[in-house]
């Protein structure tokens, strides 16, 4: 994700999100300014946690989410890195 997306708690946000949706991933600031995650789970979960970081929360501005398929990495939880 692009934008103001640092600073906002956009992080911390995301993990909520995707843990009351029982996905697990991960989400990262990245040295870039960005954001990235990474959510595994059920399809329809998955599309509600990527509309949501087209949102983000209250103090974000989101400009851009790149979404990119990738092989299931068996992770168990959701985890701030």
């Amino acid at each position: 994700m692009t934008g103001r997306v640092q600073g906002v708690y956009f992080r911390g946000s995301t993990q909520t999100f995707a843990q009351s949706e029982r996905l697990a991933g991960w989400v990262r600031n990245l040295r870039d300014g960005s954001v990235e995650a990474l959510f595994e789970g059920p399809s329809d979960a998955v599309e509600r946690a990527i509309a949501f970081c087209r949102v983000g929360p209250r103090w974000a501005n989101v400009e851009h989410v790149d979404v990119q398929e990738q092989a299931v990495e068996g992770l168990t939880d959701f985890r701030v890195r």
